[in-house]
Order: C-alpha cells, then sequence, then structure tokens
C-alpha cells in the first residue's frame, strides 16, 4: 500500500467515527465464553478486527455480516483449543484468546502474538492473572500452554494497569463461580465496554476507583452489544485538523473519552468546541499555535496511540516541545520518518525534544506501525510538495477503515495504491 499526499490544503466538512477497534477485539474475543448467539453492532472493518474474526472461526464460531458493521457471531462446530499460529502472529489481541479458550474447554495452546513492533509487549500479566485464577501455565516450544485444572477465584494486583490482562481476567473470571477482584486494573473505555457486554451475558461486575470487582458464573448467555466510538481515530482526525488549519467536526464520538486530548490542543491554543457526541477543531494550521509536553500514560493520561500524531501536531508549532512516552519503549520509530520530513527532533531515551518549524517538506518515508502511518500522513497534509508513505504491510488499515478517503471528503488531496489497484483516487482529489 502506497500513499501519495499533496501537502497545502485546508480541511473543512464533518467525518463519523466508526466503532473503536481496541473496543471490539476483546468484545469479539468474549463470545467464545457462549455457546448462544452473540450480536455486535458497530463493528469497524480495518484489518485487525477482521484478523479475530479469522481467529473465532478456525476455532469452531460462525461470523456472518448482516450489516457491514453488525455481525452475528454462533458456534458452527465444537471449539478447538489450538487456533491457526499464522492468525496469532498477526495480532497482539490474539493473546485474549488464551484464558476464554481456557476456561471452556479445559486447555488452550497459543504462541506468543504479534501486531506492531513497538515494544517488547510482555504477556506476564497476562499469566500471571491466570495463574492467580488456578491455571496451570507451561512454555513449550514457543507456545504458552494454559489447562484449567482447578479454577477459582483470586483477588490479583497488576503491578501496572495493563489493558490486555485486565480484560484477559475479567473475561476467564467471569466463567469462574465466586468473587474475584482485580486491583490497579486499566480504566480504559474499552475495558469498561467489555464489562458491560459481560454483564449483559450475566457475569456481574463492579467497577470502583483502583479496583474491578467480577462475579463468576456457570454459564454466559447470549446479548446485543453496541461497539463504543474510536476515540483514537476521533483524535487522529481531530489533529488532522489542527495541524492542517480549517475548521472540522468529528462526529459520533464520545469527548469524555478525548479529555486528555481536547484539554492539550486547548492548551496549545487551538480552538476546542465540546457538544454531546461532537468535537469541532478551528486552526489557523502550523505556526499557529504553541508548543507543549506530552507525556503519554495509561488512560486517563494521554493516549500512547495519539503520540505519534501529536509529534506530527509539535513538529509544526512554535517554540519548543517535549513528548515523552511511559508506555512503550519503543514507539519513536516515526520520529526518523518526520526528520526525513524536515521535524527538529532529537530523542534521549524515552523522551523526545521537539523544536518547531514553519514547514515540512514533501519526500519518501516508511511505515511501521497503525499509529505511526496516521502521523506520517498527517504531516503528509502540511509538507510542501508531495509526501509518499509507503506502508508495505498495510498497517494503516489494520487501524483506519479509509483514512486516505476520508481526509479526501475534509479537502485534503490523496492518492492511495495498492497492490491489488495500481491507482485508487477519491473524487473528490482534484
Amino acid at each position: 500500500m502506497r500513499l501519495t499526499v499533496y501537502g497545502g490544503r485546508r480541511l473543512f466538512g464533518e467525518v463519523a467515527v466508526d466503532g473503536a477497534k481496541n473496543a471490539a477485539l476483546p468484545l469479539l474475543a468474549a463470545t467464545v465464553l457462549t455457546d448462544d448467539e452473540v450480536i455486535l453492532e458497530n463493528v469497524p472493518d480495518v484489518g485487525d478486527v477482521r484478523t479475530m474474526i479469522a481467529l473465532l472461526e478456525s476455532v469452531g464460531k460462525r461470523v456472518q455480516a448482516l450489516e457491514p458493521d453488525v455481525y452475528r457471531i454462533r458456534p458452527e462446530r465444537e471449539l478447538t483449543s489450538t487456533p491457526p499460529d499464522s492468525l496469532v502472529r498477526k495480532l497482539r489481541a490474539s493473546f485474549l484468546l488464551l484464558g476464554p479458550l481456557m476456561v471452556r474447554r479445559g486447555v488452550s495452546h497459543l504462541p506468543l502474538p504479534g501486531g506492531c513492533p513497538i515494544g517488547v509487549r510482555p504477556v506476564d500479566l497476562h499469566l500471571k492473572g491466570l495463574k492467580a485464577l488456578g491455571a496451570q501455565i507451561e512454555s513449550q516450544g514457543g507456545f504458552w500452554c494454559a489447562s484449567a485444572a482447578q479454577l477459582h477465584p483470586a483477588e490479583i494486583h497488576l503491578d501496572y494497569p495493563s489493558v490486555g490482562a485486565t480484560e484477559q481476567i475479567m473475561m476467564t473470571a467471569a466463567l469462574i463461580p465466586g468473587r474475584t477482584v482485580i486491583s490497579n486494573p486499566a480504566q480504559d473505555p474499552e475495558v469498561h465496554d467489555l464489562a458491560r457486554l459481560l454483564i449483559k451475558m450475566g457475569a456481574g461486575i463492579m467497577i470502583e476507583p483502583g479496583r474491578l470487582h467480577i462475579e463468576g458464573t456457570t454459564r454466559l448467555q447470549g446479548t446485543t452489544h453496541t461497539v463504543i466510538p474510536d476515540r483514537i481515530n476521533a483524535g487522529t482526525f481531530l489533529i488532522a485538523g489542527a495541524i492542517a488549519g480549517g475548521d472540522i467536526t468529528v462526529r459520533r464520538c464520545q469527548p469524555l473519552h478525548l479529555e486528555a486530548l481536547l484539554s492539550k490542543l486547548d492548551e496549545l491554543g487551538i480552538t476546542v468546541q465540546e457538544h454531546v457526541e461532537s468535537v469541532r477543531v478551528v486552526s489557523d494550521g502550523p505556526g499557529s499555535f504553541c508548543g507543549g509536553r506530552i507525556e503519554a500514560r495509561p488512560y486517563p493520561g494521554f493516549p500512547t496511540d495519539l503520540q505519534p500524531q501529536m509529534m506530527a501536531l509539535l513538529s509544526v508549532a512554535r517554540g519548543s516541545s517535549v513528548i515523552k512516552e511511559t508506555v512503550w519503549e519503543s514507539r519513536f520509530a516515526h520520529a526518523a520518518e518526520l526528520a526525513r520530513m524536515g521535524a527538529q527532533i532529537r530523542l534521549e531515551g524515552s523522551t523526545a525534544f521537539l523544536e518547531g518549524v514553519m514547514r515540512l517538506s514533501g519526500t519518501h518515508v516508511s511505515v511501521n506501525d497503525v499509529r505511526a502511518g496516521a502521523a506520517l500522513t498527517l504531516a503528509g497534509l502540511v509538507a510542501e510538495g508531495v509526501t509518499v508513505i509507503v506502508d508495505r504491510d498495510e498497517h494503516i488499515r489494520r487501524g483506519h477503515r479509509d483514512l486516505a478517503g476520508e481526509l479526501n471528503r475534509l479537502g485534503a488531496a490523496i492518492i492511495e495504491e495498492t497492490s491489488e489497484e495500481k491507482e485508487v483516487v477519491s473524487s473528490e482529489v482534484r
């Protein structure tokens, strides 16, 4: 996949946000916990979701699209305990199947998962949680084997509020009768969305500051559930409006989930107007806003998944900026690509120091993860000339249904090329 971005165009209009990829993935994994029919609505059509659907089908589920964003999940055959290595290694969230398959089948086998190369991505907290619930965990030739000899509820403290580990424990504990308590759980909106689904399925879940209570049961039932809006995609479009200049409104989003970003944009001097389910951003583009300090932290801190996009924005801010990454130790690969476009960035460990420039320059850059691809696309919007973004592994499509098309509808000029179609040009590009 390749994007050719013609810089210098302002953005105007409205864009609607799809369902959250990071919510849809654990929701899909949770359907393994029941033999009843589950219907999920507002499911985004992105690469990672398609991979998770393929994983569900590989272990015995039938996934039927009732509408483009509505799926019915029900059993097609008896569940199997070992999803294919080739699918698991494509997706980090595939590891969420370890506990649910174990609690349903008595045993499960999964290799270490794949995904974006943004850090070591340890699964130790997943394994710690499952062991506390009574699972026996063994490593066998690159695979993790979990067996449910004597499962029981437990009190589990997470040394770090890991989203994946919190979701893994929640799903597994939902089918273990009794009360499991997680202290220091992740508090992300996507975790709360999974809790709402599990409650509908029959589990008892209570969330309080610093603790999460799961009252497990012997059987979970089917239900219908709507995926929350994607706060990361919403934030990406808001940052696009801020960096390119113009006046855009992002609809079908939840401003409360975007509080860390919105307060930061306001702090930088960018006009932000919040409404019930939409946010408007008005900006004069590069040089019209000041630099600032960003520290990516677990929710409700600033999202690590918006850190690359903010680096693109601060590259063209007035004055100096500092970005500190505390979640993933390797999430600065996009800095070198932004520097190729003229950004003034100096890295020291987990901290990036930026001196804003008035304009970036178009050139050839490469994508190594989902959010870096979005950041380079946003940088291309304000670069002089043409920016060619090479995304050989189609990372951008893993998290964005149609990033180029949506930006084109707001006034950008982006040509998308894929291996199947030499050139796909939006009718909005002139």
